[in-house]
């Protein structure tokens, strides 16, 4: 057992998988000996060679096309987006090749596509995108968005070991910040589970990613204060949604708070609140209540950004309003 960060639990998933799967490879820019980006592949073509950790032209629709071609011959690709923005070059390949060749030809498409997402570090409206909404429609789709390295690790191989195209979303805000032991052992985490990370009684907290890691701080300071004991569900997988888990918890409060780092229309969030108010009305003592990003690209000025997204402050108010609704 060692503490590792989030994005060193990414690597050692992925260098896990390699070990494990010689169909497993990864591709990307920049990599191979630089590392990528963010450095989450350092080290793993000198130790697996350039025809595993494969650097590729500046091109993501051949990126993610390529993978598809790979998966469906029986390889287990990983591919790298630079920053999750980019992803929107290869939409076509995922959303009209990958989603959907199962369901065509009944093949497999085990591929993991790897997002860099999120805010919080002044990267301005091309370096800060939450995509995933723009693919949570598309059945054939798999989203997982782990918030801790633990679960960033086993997400992974549970990615890599899926059958179905899987999106992983990872968060550069929590790259380097978040920190925890992970246990020896395979530690694969299955895919459609959410875990609840804080017991609470008065309202249901529903978050991921980035956030998550903010909502636990407000919850605990809440509590600690005003009495307010929020219940703090990280959903991990988008799709499937744990809906089993969401909606145990809610019949269990009454209230429910959602809160994402993506855009709030159209968002993640929305189609919770939908599935809570048609399966849980009857417990709901007041309205569902979302927090996400204001309708705008997300700013590079800081002040902006913090102004455009979810921060301590609004998760703090929106609980009150709720508590004494």
């Amino acid at each position: 057992m060692a503490v590792t960060t989030y994005i060193e639990a990414i690597s050692r998933g992925m260098r896990e998988e390699l070990e494990r799967d010689p169909t497993v490879f990864l591709m990307g820019e920049d990599i191979g000996e630089y590392g990528g980006a963010f450095r989450a592949t350092k080290g793993l073509q000198r130790d697996f060679g350039a025809q595993r950790v494969i650097d590729t032209p500046l091109s993501e629709a051949a990126i993610i096309g390529a993978a598809v071609g790979a998966a469906i011959v029986g390889m287990r690709p990983v591919v790298e987006m630079q920053f999750a923005d980019f992803v929107t070059c290869g939409f076509n390949q995922l959303v009209t090749n990958a989603a959907k060749t199962h369901y065509r030809w009944g093949i497999p498409v085990p591929m993991v596509v790897r997002l860099p997402s999120g805010g919080y570090i002044h990267g301005g409206p091309y370096h800060s995108a939450n995509p995933e909404s723009w693919f949570f429609h598309v059945p054939g789709l798999k989203i997982v968005a782990p918030s801790t390295p633990v679960d960033a690790r086993g997400l992974l191989k549970a990615a890599v070991r899926d059958n179905n195209p899987v999106l992983f979303l990872e968060y550069k805000y929590l790259y380097r910040r978040v920190k925890e032991d992970i246990p020896d052992g395979d530690g694969v985490v299955p895919i459609g589970r959410a875990a609840i990370r804080r017991q609470g009684k008065d309202i249901t907290l529903i978050s991921y990613g980035s956030v998550l890691t903010l909502a636990l701080e407000v919850a605990d300071q809440l509590a600690r204060d005003e009495g307010i004991d929020a219940e703090v569900i990280d959903l991990r997988s988008l799709m499937p949604l744990d809906a089993e888990a969401l909606l145990r918890s809610v019949r269990s409060t009454g209230k429910v708070l959602i809160v994402h780092e993506d855009n709030l229309t159209g968002g993640v969030g929305a189609e919770i609140a939908a599935m809570i108010s048609e399966h849980a009305f009857q417990w709901l003592d007041a309205p569902v209540r979302r927090l996400g990003a204001l309708d705008t690209p997300v700013p590079f000025a800081a002040p902006l950004e913090d102004h455009v997204l979810p921060d301590r402050e609004k998760i703090a108010a929106a609980l009150r309003e709720l508590s004494s609704y």
